[in-house]
């Protein structure tokens, strides 16, 4: 049971916590890029590229150009 909390942050190189931490800065931005787009669809002279710059930034922070740490190999899991 344990497992299904820990795998998927280990498989990307950060403890429970570490992506705890992470995923809830996360949510928290992408609670303001919504009152952000919400707000350029009712008045279209606010925050006009601000929206997209916001998830155009968070998509940098999980897609494809995200930095991750390296992943230790740990005696125990190796195998020769």
């Amino acid at each position: 049971m344990f497992k299904l909390f820990t795998q998927h942050p280990s498989d990307i190189g950060e403890t429970y916590f570490e992506h705890l931490f992470m995923a809830l800065g996360f949510s928290g931005r992408m609670a303001i890029a919504t009152l952000v787009c919400t707000t350029h669809a009712i008045f279209p002279f606010f925050f006009v590229k601000t929206g997209s710059k916001m998830v155009a930034d968070l998509y940098q922070r999980t897609g494809p150009g995200r930095i991750q740490k390296p992943v230790t190999v740990s005696a125990q899991t190796a195998s020769v």
